[in-house]
């Protein structure tokens, strides 16, 4: 019963924490090219400057990262959350009294190089809940950062609107605070070795890479991330490009965005529940094809409805490809390698949000953003085929009892 009541606990109170890690984050993502301009001076080169302040910080979290999974491997993953969440809360309080770029940027590196409060989440989630309840503990732990991502925009347009764009990093640091204050006094972890002799990153490396299947679950959740974020830098173009005005085409990206996130915040937990019942590829191979397929029907959209509606379409298949990967990230790693394991997770995760919206913008500028959707779709859609074809599901189970 006390174990019962102490993994439904942590997985409210991480619930909660990463909820508030990010919707700091996305609180000024949206504005950082305006902070930049106005408040920094920036007027030469500014897509240039806006693309690095956003791509260095996950290039320097996903560098760092497989440092930290071993520090949490070794000395708990709450700590891990305590260390990301003061150290976040500090750096966006500093940015506040920011006034020269490079600086700016030194602080965008310190954030991805102190970041980690999701990984280790996920990780204290996956490790401290018992096994029938892992897929729906990690696919209600999906909507927590599709709910922050959904609210830290609209938060940081008011706070923008009524005090100013550099207010909203202070903002950010505040609500980071509330995620750290949260592990130190409500987030308890159990079934920790805290003996256990820490090993080296190249070891950590080596053991990793030998687990062919653990690789492929890193690979899927590149292409994953990859397949959302080559879309960022085409969406407000090509509300414009359906018959939206410079003025909405903004407001038109945002609703379609929250589409995605709101599908999500429907379907990951009933997803998370099917994953024991159905088996977690066949929610993987399901969430990949209906993902592709709502993709490619996107390149018929001729209205901002129906463009909507197929988003959501997409949302609701794609809601169950996380909470898929992260249970079988569960299932074919052993418990003491866990914290690892969803490290190297985070710097998969990272590097493809830095490479998506390159990637993306490069194609929109070749081709037109209509193709961009059937690529991505393909790309999708070939990815569960794959899956299938190599018989995933049976390699999982190896693994899964070698682990």
């Amino acid at each position: 019963m006390a174990d019962s009541y102490l993994w439904k606990r942590n997985l409210i109170v991480l619930w909660i924490g990463v909820f508030f890690c990010s919707t700091a984050y996305s609180i000024s993502i949206p504005f950082m090219p305006m902070f930049l301009r106005n408040d920094l001076g920036v007027t030469e080169n500014l897509t240039l400057w806006s693309g690095l302040a956003f791509g260095i910080t996950f290039l320097a979290s996903a560098l760092i990262a497989p440092y930290w999974g071993s520090l949490s491997d070794k000395y708990g993953r709450r700590p891990m959350l305590i260390r990301s969440g003061f150290a976040l809360a500090a750096l966006y309080m500093l940015t506040y009294f920011v006034h020269d770029p490079y600086l700016f940027l030194l602080l965008r590196v310190g954030q991805g190089l102190l970041a980690g409060f999701v990984p280790a989440a996920i990780a204290l989630v996956g490790t401290n809940t018992p096994e029938n309840k892992t897929g729906y503990a990690l696919g209600i732990m999906a909507t927590s950062g599709a709910t922050g991502g959904i609210i830290g925009p609209l938060i940081g347009g008011v706070v923008s609107h009524y005090f100013s764009n550099r207010e909203s990093f202070l903002f950010s640091g505040c609500i980071v605070l509330v995620s750290a204050l949260i592990a130190v006094f409500f987030v308890k972890e159990h079934k920790f070795n805290r003996s256990a002799v820490r090993s080296p990153i190249r070891e950590d490396l080596k053991e990793a890479f030998s687990n062919r299947v653990f690789v492929t679950m890193l690979g899927l959740v590149a292409l994953g991330t990859f397949s959302v974020m080559i879309l960022e830098p085409l969406m407000t173009v090509y509300m414009m490009e359906l018959g939206g005005s410079d003025e909405r085409a903004g407001l038109l990206a945002g609703i379609v965005f929250s589409a995605v996130g709101i599908a999500t915040l429907i379907a990951a937990p009933q997803w998370g529940k099917f994953g024991p019942r159905i088996g977690y590829t066949n929610v993987l191979v399901i969430g990949l094809m209906g993902g592709g397929i709502g993709n490619l029907l996107q390149f018929f959209a001729n209205s901002f409805v129906a463009f909507g509606l197929l988003r959501f379409f997409y949302g609701l298949c794609f809601a169950g490809v996380y909470p898929a990967l992260n249970a079988l990230i569960v299932k074919v790693t052993a418990p003491e390698f866990r914290g690892r394991a969803f490290s190297l997770n985070q710097s998969a995760t990272q590097l493809a949000t830095m490479m998506g919206p390159i990637i993306g913008g490069a194609l929109g500028g070749i081709i037109p953003i209509r193709w961009v959707f059937v690529l991505n779709g393909t790309m999708l859609i070939i990815a569960a085929l794959l899956i299938r074809s190599r018989h995933l599901e049976r390699h999982t189970e190896l693994a899964a009892e070698r682990a």
